[in-house]
């Protein structure tokens, strides 16, 4: 359970800056995903984990590879990220199924960043109704 501070004194921007970025990320109903270098999944909030039919522990447990399909060719995981940037990719759902969805261009954008951060819009029923 989550304990809440009582801020009452303090301006709401005062409160919000004190706030850990990972609960921010959580509280997002958008569906959001870090990964390393390594392919290591760093941080999926729970939109993120239902869009792919997992729980939010399960998809930490995943790499890049088992969850974007076609997207290293050989290239980094950081590189093909920066690649697929505001561009529809396919992900794979628990179930076998293919969800493709519009990726954002990471938010971490430093030359020396080791994590990417990006965001999904799911687009699979609208792509599928085009396709018909």
């Amino acid at each position: 359970m989550e304990r809440r501070q009582n801020w009452p004194s303090q301006s709401p921007m005062a409160t919000l800056k004190q706030l850990p970025a990972s609960v921010v990320l959580e509280r997002i109903p958008v569906p959001v995903l870090a990964v390393m270098q390594g392919g290591t999944i760093l941080f999926a909030n729970t939109a993120f984990a239902d869009m792919l039919g997992y729980g939010p522990e399960e998809v930490l447990s995943l790499k890049f590879e088992q969850i974007f399909h076609r997207a290293s060719n050989g290239e980094s995981v950081l590189s093909a990220v920066h690649a697929l940037a505001n561009m529809v990719v396919e992900l794979a759902h628990r179930d076998g199924s293919t969800v493709r969805a519009l990726m954002s261009k990471s938010a971490l954008l430093r030359s020396d960043d080791e994590v990417a951060l990006a965001t999904f819009q799911d687009l699979t029923e609208h792509l599928w109704a085009e396709e018909r």
